[in-house]
């Protein structure tokens, strides 16, 4: 059976929007990452890298959000481009896009916007500025294509999916007049019901919302000192 250690945030997100899709069965597990469970030993164990998601699969473990797309999308054969050296040249290059590009830059903007306790310009700017300049590009794809690689929705329509879920606190509550093909790709994704079932999972569980000290400690521990 699969695992998906979980929390309602846009990677996780992803991995819920292709399980929904594909019809697998999977056993969702709780990550309260404002409680500090990311940093259980039994969490660890699976990802060291301390954040969500990662999922197991019997004797298989896998971490980071791209990398369990694609172990989904070889394992079922579903949501694949074509199987040819070009197309998947394609996939692989906006699959990488998304996480090294989107979540960061969409994260650090975020980070130093909404939760960074000095609100500094230099770097506020600095990360809206690049998280808008990724989305240019997507928009600027999507403005003749209905999906990220063509025709056929894929894995990397998922990845782009989780993060556009959020872009109002990224850039803003104009994002839309911004970025319109995003907004058209989103909304169509959004309404398919694999994507309603994802995104009511979180329903399931209590999560902590407040932002409270231990969230922020648990969050930012490279500045819990900070704190005194």
């Amino acid at each position: 059976m699969i695992k998906l250690y979980y929390h309602p945030s846009p990677n996780p997100a992803k991995i819920a929007l292709f399980l929904e899709e594909a019809g697998l069965p999977y056993e969702m597990v709780p990550v309260d990452t404002r409680k500090g469970d990311q940093f259980k030993p039994e969490f660890l164990a699976i990802n060291p890298n301390a954040k969500t998601p990662a999922l197991t699969d019997g004797d298989v473990t896998v971490f980071d959000s791209s990398a369990i797309l694609l172990y989904l999308a070889e394992k079922t054969g579903k949501f694949l481009p074509e199987d040819t050296p070009k197309a998947r040249g394609e996939m692989l290059s906006w699959l990488m896009f998304v996480a090294t590009g989107i979540g960061p830059y969409c994260g650090q903007a975020v980070h130093f916007s909404r939760f960074a306790p000095e609100k500094l310009p230099y770097a506020i700017n600095r990360y809206a500025r690049e998280a808008e300049r990724h989305w240019g590009i997507v928009n600027d794809l999507l403005a003749d294509r209905r999906y990220m690689l063509g025709d056929r929705y894929t894995l990397v329509d998922m990845s782009i999916w989780g993060w556009a879920t959020r872009l109002s606190f990224a850039v803003g509550e104009v994002w839309p007049e911004m970025f319109p093909h995003v907004k058209r790709h989103l909304d169509e994704i959004s309404a398919r019901p694999a994507a309603q079932r994802a995104v009511a999972l979180k329903d399931q569980f209590a999560f902590k919302t407040d932002f409270d000290a231990e969230a922020r400690k648990f969050l930012f521990p490279q500045n819990a000192h900070l704190a005194g």
